[in-house]
Parts: C-alpha cells; sequence; structure tokens
C-alpha cells in the first residue's frame, strides 16, 4: 500500500474579508449550529445570507438579496424543522430528509428555480454544514471519545460510519485514519482564528450573532467583479467554532481565485489555497482542483461531484468549488447595476 502524499500542516488563517471593491458584488453567509437540549438532542442551524453591490463612486453600498432560515436537524442529519425567509411553503417537502446526496437532489428539485440566490446556496450547503458541526464537542466535552463512539454517532459520519476514501485526507494509508475514534478522527490543536469583519469595512458582512457555549459557524464570501473580458472571483471559506479557552478555533478554511469568461462562463484559471485543514494529506485535494478548468461554472453544483469524488477531492473544498455555480447570477446582477 502506498500512502497518500503529505504537505506541511495548513494552520494559518487569511484573516478579515479584504476591503470590497468598486463596481462588485460580495455574497456572505453563515450557518451557525447551537445544541440549546446538549449534545445528545437535535441542533438548531440558523442561516443568514446577504448579496450587495458597491458603486464606483464610494456610496453605500446596495443590498440586492437578503434570506435566512432556521433548520433543527436530529442527531443523524435528518431535516426535522425549516422555516425560511422569505417564506417558502414548499420547504415543508423537505422535513425528513438526510443531508448529503439526498438532500442536495430533493433540494433541487424542491425549490431549484431559487438557484443562484443565497437562500438556495444555504439550503444546499445544508449538508457539508451538519457533517462538520458536531465537531465543536471535541472541544467542549471531556467525555468527548466516548460520545463519539456510540452507534448513532458513527452513523451519522461517513459511509454509516466508515471514513475510508471518502476524500483526499481519508485515503487508504493517510494518517487520519491512524487516530480515530469510531467514525470520527482525531486531529492536532485547532488553528486559532479571528474575526471575518474587516474594521475598516464593518459592512462588508452581514450582521452575524455572537456565539456563547458550544457553536459552530460555517462562514462564506464570493466577491466577483469584472475585469476586460473576464469575471473575477475571491471566494473565502471557513468552518470554526468557539472555544472553552476563548476566542474561536478553526478547523476547515479555504481561499479560492477564479477567473471565468465573461462570454461563456467558462473556469478559464483556479488557485485554491488551503490555509486550515485537520490533516498533512487534506492540502492535496488543491492541486486536483484545477481539473474543474474549462467548465462552465453554471454546472458546477454537478460536475464538482463528477470531477473530484472520493479521494479525487475534498468534501469542503468542494463545497467551496460548487458554490461557484452562482456565479452567473451575481454576474447578471453586477451587469444590471453597471448599465
Amino acid at each position: 500500500m502506498t500512502a497518500p502524499p503529505q504537505f506541511p500542516m495548513a494552520r494559518q488563517s487569511a484573516g478579515p474579508a479584504p476591503l470590497r471593491r468598486p463596481e462588485s458584488v460580495r455574497r456572505t453567509t453563515s450557518i451557525d449550529s447551537t445544541w440549546p437540549d446538549g449534545a445528545e438532542a437535535p441542533w438548531i442551524m440558523e442561516a443568514l445570507g446577504r448579496d450587495i453591490y458597491t458603486p464606483a463612486n464610494g456610496s453605500a453600498p446596495t443590498v440586492i438579496d437578503e434570506a435566512a432560515y432556521r433548520l433543527r436537524t436530529s442527531r443523524r442529519r435528518e431535516i426535522l424543522e425549516l422555516e425560511t425567509n422569505p417564506a417558502d411553503p414548499r420547504v415543508s417537502q423537505l422535513i425528513g430528509v438526510r443531508a448529503g446526496g439526498e438532500s442536495r437532489r430533493q433540494i433541487a428539485a424542491t425549490v431549484g428555480d431559487l438557484a443562484g440566490t443565497p437562500l438556495y446556496q444555504m439550503l444546499d450547503d445544508f449538508a457539508g454544514t451538519s457533517l462538520v458541526a458536531a465537531w465543536i464537542w471535541s472541544q467542549w466535552k471531556h467525555d468527548w471519545a466516548a460520545f463519539a463512539a456510540r452507534p448513532e454517532e458513527l452513523k451519522a459520519h461517513g459511509r454509516n460510519g466508515n471514513m475510508l476514501d471518502i476524500c483526499t485526507g481519508f485515503a487508504e494509508g493517510s494518517s487520519a485514519l491512524e487516530g480515530m475514534v469510531g467514525a470520527v478522527p482525531i486531529f492536532e490543536e485547532a488553528a486559532h482564528v479571528g474575526p471575518l469583519v474587516n474594521a475598516d469595512d464593518p459592512v462588508g458582512w452581514h450582521t452575524m450573532p455572537e456565539q456563547t457555549g458550544p457553536a459552530m459557524r460555517r462562514a462564506r464570501r464570493i466577491d466577483l467583479w469584472r475585469q476586460g473580458d473576464l469575471l473575477m472571483v475571491d471566494a473565502a471559506f471557513q468552518d470554526s467554532g468557539t472555544s472553552p479557552a476563548g476566542g474561536r478555533r478553526g478547523v476547515h478554511e479555504y481561499r479560492v481565485y477564479a477567473e471565468i469568461d465573461a462570454t461563456t462562463g467558462t473556469l478559464l484559471a483556479l488557485q485554491a489555497l488551503p490555509l486550515i485543514l485537520p490533516f498533512p494529506e487534506c492540502p492535496g485535494a488543491s492541486v486536483k482542483a484545477t481539473r474543474m478548468i474549462g467548465r462552465k461554472v453554471q454546472d458546477f453544483r454537478a460536475d464538482v461531484l463528477e470531477v473530484l469524488p472520493g479521494t479525487s477531492g475534498c468534501t469542503h473544498l468542494n463545497d467551496v468549488l460548487r458554490a461557484l455555480a452562482d456565479v452567473p447570477a451575481l454576474a447578471r446582477q453586477l451587469e444590471q447595476r453597471q448599465t
């Protein structure tokens, strides 16, 4: 057996968001997970998202779209309750759906006409966000090892508890498989992360609630602007949670830069920077991400899963790339405001 290649450990956050560019569109989303009834009960996921346009004259940004939802999920990551804002009665059809490929298919079938909006992106992100959320208990529970080894916890991870070959980081021979508690991996102390909001641009992020006690957050940012015949993208992604010692710890963080043909929507260039990842094998997925070059970004929600499945990709980097499917919708918003 040949072990997958290892890379220097990614343990450094990019820090706060850059200043907004004139004549750009910025999307920010956050999904907060909290456990009001304790670790062994269903938990709450509250999502917030916003698209804004920044004009060239230095005036305040214009809000293009805003959305939110409140979702209650079982420990097996099944949707138990879901309310959205704007309200959409169709989401009641998603009750009982389990996170993963099933949730993505059902969301597309039920509210696929919302694709390109912050609400759709956050609903689609239920799968990946809920997968990571329980990590927070490794920071807060003294008996976390016993908790993670419980049968109901095992079934919520990987393929019914089997993590082998689910992604680059868990390829056969990976160090990630050496220190498992049940289906949950043990890794080094997570990196410290600071605020995402830039102090010199406080409106650059939507308002996110203060988190106390055990709480996780998945945060995304997509900046889009036009440069000649190119659409330029600067995207950021972070999974982080509170720490009993104070502050926040990050478990995943990526920064992705992309150049897209403004006429055809074809990806022409891609750079994926692994900033915080749990295992030395994980950064290998960033190199493979360039396999998406030459494909139309509007198809990325399906194409990423086809081109970068299993050990060819990273579950969380794939989530970043899949979100680029919304670039055409953001580009239309940009064009409408520049004419």
